[in-house]
This record gives structure tokens, sequence and C-alpha cells, in this order.
């Protein structure tokens, strides 16, 4: 069997890259699709992927995200027509779901994030949903979810690719050329995603953390920025204490070696959690609940307020204690796999419809066009509720 992936953004390579090699371990044939966004396609090429980069990102404004989803669903559908795949794979990927709604061809999503805007596109597109047992089932209904479509699996996306994680022991030259001594505390900081739709506003505890760390006479900061907008806002900022590391640094084995790790985002804090190192969250949007978990758990700690990072441990680490949930990879691939049967051609399952109904749709153009009215409807109705 063809399966097709598509990376729209640098957390899914370490999370497909095992699921790759268990797919072509269980006899099928992957391809990969790339979007030219943050460390996407460098991240990619380094986990042995070899993608077909299409397009890249829409730029900060909700037309311009709206205009690039689609016109880069238009472009993947071009790449995709004639190689006939069984099946797309995207962690919610909207422009690859939208691509496979046109080309009747079945898709499955991933999410672990409920208050996604787009999660509307996506949930209502694919033919499968996975999300982790935390995801809320009103979250599932409000994004129009039919539960038929909805697969749930114990833990989190990054126990996929963390559980059997060992360090590479050469990663400490990589360290050692950017400064960091073994005595260092080692804080690794990732700034808020300012650019995407679920966190449109500044976050000022963030540049309150990187003063109380500049401060911290046995700290040191590697600072990992989502685009090169906030690189060059930190670079000015860049000293032997405030690293911003000019090459793509390996993730896990990065978070492996450091004492703390500060995200304004969701992935990186998941992973440190997964690993067992000490992480805080200093993100200011809504809250998901897969991270809600990781805080009952005692593995994530919430900087809310002024007070909350005063608190907040700056020191070498203890040994650490990583989740080892052996079992989700697994079981995510076979939820993915599960009772699969190529699409029947020229025909598509509805939003809605019931399972077992189809209805036939006239041609891949006009299925874009109406997923086109139907996404700049979603985007501008989450503009307004913002």
């Amino acid at each position: 069997m063809r399966i097709w992936i598509d990376l729209a953004n640098s957390p899914h390579v370490p999370f497909f890259r095992p699921l790759v090699k268990e797919f072509q371990d269980r006899g099928h044939e992957v391809e990969v699709t790339a979007r030219d966004f943050a460390e996407t396609v460098d991240l990619a090429q380094a986990a042995g992927f070899t993608p077909e980069v299409i397009s890249g990102h829409g730029g900060r404004e909700l037309t311009g995200k709206a205009g690039n989803l689609v016109r880069r669903a238009w472009a993947l559908r071009g790449w995709a027509h004639s190689r006939a795949f069984a099946l797309a794979v995207s962690h919610n990927s909207y422009s690859q779901i939208l691509a496979a709604k046109a080309l009747s061809l079945r898709s499955v999503t991933l999410m672990d994030y409920e208050h996604q805007p787009a999660n509307h596109l996506a949930f209502r597109f694919a033919a499968r949903i996975i999300v982790p047992r935390a995801f809320p089932d009103t979250a599932l209904a409000h994004y129009g979810a039919h539960c038929a479509k909805v697969k749930r699996y114990n833990g989190i996306k990054e126990d996929v690719y963390l559980a059997d994680f060992e360090p590479d022991q050469s990663f400490k030259d990589q360290l050692g050329y950017l400064g960091i001594r073994r005595e260092d505390v080692l804080v690794v900081v990732r700034p808020p995603a300012r650019d995407a739709l679920y966190h449109r506003f500044e976050n000022e505890l963030f540049e309150e953390l990187l003063g109380r760390l500049s401060a911290h006479p046995g700290a040191k900061v590697i600072l990992l920025a989502r685009n090169a907008s906030q690189r060059a806002t930190y670079s000015k900022r860049a000293s032997a204490k405030l690293i911003l590391p000019e090459h793509t640094l390996d993730g896990p084995n990065l978070i492996a070696s450091s004492d703390l790790v500060v995200s304004g985002g969701g992935t990186m804090n998941r992973e440190a959690a997964a690993l067992g190192v000490p992480a805080a969250t200093i993100f200011a949007g809504e809250w998901a609940a897969v991270d809600e978990q990781l805080v009952r758990e005692r593995r994530l700690r919430r900087i809310v307020t002024h007070e909350d990072l005063v608190n907040l441990p700056i020191e070498k680490k203890a040994q650490a204690q990583p989740r080892s949930a052996l079992h989700v990879r697994a079981e995510v691939a076979d939820l993915i796999l599960e009772d699969l049967e190529p699409a029947k051609r020229g025909a598509s399952i509805e939003p809605g419809a019931a399972p077992g109904q189809s209805h036939l749709v006239s041609s891949p153009r006009r299925r874009v066009a109406a997923a086109t009215k139907e996404t700049l409807l979603m985007k501008t109705n989450a503009r307004t509720r913002s």
C-alpha cells in the first residue's frame, strides 16, 4: 500500500520518523511532502527523508493563511494526482486534508490541541481523527467530528518517538562548541508562536523570563527562534549567556542535555516531560487537556504570574525519570491503518454524513472550491471570536 505523509510544521518530523519506519516494516511504501516553514525541511532532511517541498508559510494575517492553505492544497493535489496513494496521513495538515478530499483519497489526521480554530476544517474533512485519550469530547463535537471517525490512544504524541530514546553521547561536543560547559545550568527556551491562530497576542512574561535567566550567574540559555523574524529580534541580545544556534540542533538530544525547558508552545514542553526533564510552560493561550494532565502528573510546571516566574527553580536537574510509554507507537500505527479500504473513485463521504452514506462530488476543482469557501468562513468566524 502507498502512503502519503505531509509534514506541515517542525514537530511533525520527529513524530512521523518512527511511524514511517513502522509502516515500511509492515510492507508499505511511503512518500513525504513538506511545507517550507520554520525548520521543517532541514529537520526532515536530517531525519533521512527526501521530501517534496511544496509551498511555504502564508504569513501572520488570516487572509494570507487562508489563501496559502488553499493554494497549497491545489498544489498538493496536482503532485499526488498520479501517484496512486491509498492513504494520506498528517498531524492536521489542512492543505493535505483538502487535497485528499479533492482526490477522493482517504485521509487520517492526528491532533492533540483542542483550541486550534482550524480543527473545524480538519475534523470535518478527514476520514479518521486520532487524538489522545485526554482530548475532550466536547471539543470534538464542537469542531464537527463525527464520533464514528474518532479513535483515541493512551499517552501523548511525544511518546510515539521518545519512549525508547537513547541520548547521543557525542552531542556534548556540539554543546561545547556553543560554549556550554558541564557545570552550567542549561536552560532551553522557545518563544511563543505569535503568528499562530491560537496565539495572536504578546507575552510579556517571556521577556521577563529572559531577563531573569540572563541575570542568573550559573545559567546559560539556548533560545530556539521559530522564524527569521524572531531570530532577528533576539539576535540583538545574543551573548555568551544567551545563545541562538546558527544550525539546527537535534531536539531530543538538546532537551535530554538541558536542566530546564521553558517554552511558549506545547511540543517542546511535552518532549521534556516525556524525557523526564524539568519543564515549565509560559504559554498564555488556552491550555490543552494533555498539558493539564502533565501538570497533574507533576511533569510540567505552569507559569502564569510574576510570582510563578520568581519561584521557578533554576538549577542542575536531578536524575531524569522518562515516561517510557513504549506501547504508544504501535498503538498509533494500528489506529492509522485500522480497517483500511481504498476509497471508491468518484465518490466521497461528505462532512456530517453517517457511516456508509456517500454523495457524489462533481470534480476536484469544485471540491477544493467548496472547501475554500468553508475554510474562509471558519477563519473569519475565528477572527470575530478572538
